[in-house]
């Protein structure tokens, strides 16, 4: 099965001419392997609990097989003596025929003779699957290779043409499903050539349910406001936003989340001295109230603001909206009276850059001021479906 979920346009001209290759030094290793023991333990919690599930249904079916189990050794030993007897009254068996033919073998032994790998020329140098390793040759560098006839740089500059993207080509943004594997198609639209291809792709972790453009660098380091970018939010099954840097050609990991999710959060540490991160992320799951600092469901829709760059609005099937703010990459407001029903559509106002319309399952439009401290009773308009974006 394939399926498109969600797309989006590019803006023409805000993609990188040359996009630059995924690099792991040390400070992005440090990162991702936070974030990487971070599903680690959400791995171990599941298989625990799957665990404790499947021992408790096998302690109440023991009771049951004990009578069968004891019945079975009973039968095995009453086989084998039979066996026994048997062979004892044949002439030319005995009992333990097939372990006397293996003797002649010794497989006990076979992994310490070393007779078998001597050289079967006689000459006493030891053999191995790969040959003689010693009569290979090797060269520091390509150039060194005679063999070796086209320089690396040609190969390099012919893949930097391929990645070339011109300021006249259209970029979009496609999250797709295919065969039960999750991932973004960035595709490239060239006008002269009339030809739509793949640029690059990008795995993700979920089912993709939407996706939000945003010409704001984030991650990875201080946020500069005054600065470009070319990223794209993706809300998924997971609670959690990921945000990736589309002129990064084969990215392991997002360059944020926003979110319970982020590895980028400093563990808290009690008066004892004692780490707190370890209870919160066993109740992590579980949990599914509605928060003030992170989604608990889906999300479901997204929002960037483009007066203010720096403003990111979701809206989850927890039934919240929540205001982000790129900069410091947490959830500066959270809205959890607006609708009583999983939203699913949310879009900023293009005449009134602080208001935002929203849509929900409880078939009720609203348009409320993001300034407000409280937004229990929005502009409301009741509609006869459920909405949807």
């Amino acid at each position: 099965m394939s399926m498109i979920t969600a797309s989006t346009w590019v803006p023409r001209g805000a993609a990188a001419q040359f996009p630059t290759k995924y690099d792991i030094d040390e400070k992005e290793l440090t990162r991702i392997s936070r974030l990487a023991k971070l599903q680690l333990e959400d791995a171990e919690e599941d298989l625990e609990e799957a665990r404790n599930g499947e021992a408790e249904g096998r302690h109440s079916a023991s009771d049951e097989e004990d009578g069968d189990v004891n019945m079975t050794s009973a039968k095995g030993y009453v086989f084998n003596s039979l066996f026994d007897q048997l062979a004892l009254n044949c002439p030319n068996t005995s009992p333990r025929d097939a372990d006397d033919d293996l003797k002649e073998y010794d497989l006990d032994h076979y992994d310490s003779d070393h007779s078998a790998t001597a050289d079967p020329s006689g000459s006493g140098e030891p053999t191995s699957m790969f040959g003689n390793a010693r009569s290979l040759a090797y060269h520091d560098s390509n150039a060194q290779d005679p063999y070796i006839t086209i320089p690396d740089d040609e190969d390099e500059d012919d893949e930097r043409e391929e990645l070339q993207v011109l300021s006249s080509d259209n970029m979009l943004v496609a999250a797709k499903v295919e065969d039960e594997v999750a991932h973004l198609e960035i595709y490239v639209y060239e006008d002269e050539e009339d030809n739509l291809y793949v640029h690059h792709d990008i795995m993700l972790p979920a089912v993709p349910l939407c996706v939000e453009w945003l010409d704001l660098p984030v991650g990875k380091g201080l946020v500069d406001t005054n600065t470009k970018g070319n990223f794209v939010a993706v809300g998924t099954m997971d609670p959690d936003i990921e945000l990736w840097d589309l002129d990064t050609i084969d990215s392991m990991y997002p360059n944020a989340i926003l979110g319970q999710g982020s590895a980028e959060q400093e563990p808290e540490q009690n008066t004892d001295g004692v780490n707190n991160n370890k209870k919160k992320k066993k109740n992590r799951k579980k949990s599914k109230k509605p928060n003030d600092t992170h989604h608990t469901d889906a999300i479901i829709s997204l929002a960037a603001n483009r007066s203010h760059r720096n403003l990111l609005a979701s809206a989850s099937a927890d039934r919240t909206i929540k205001l982000w703010d790129l900069t410091t990459q947490t959830c500066a407001k959270s809205y959890n009276n607006t609708h009583t029903d999983k939203i699913c559509s949310i879009a900023w106002s293009p005449s009134t850059p602080t208001v935002l319309l929203s849509g929900s399952y409880d078939r009720t439009v609203c348009a409320a001021d993001m300034r407000a401290a409280d937004l229990s009773q929005p502009a409301r308009w009741t509609v006869e479906s459920d909405v949807e974006s």
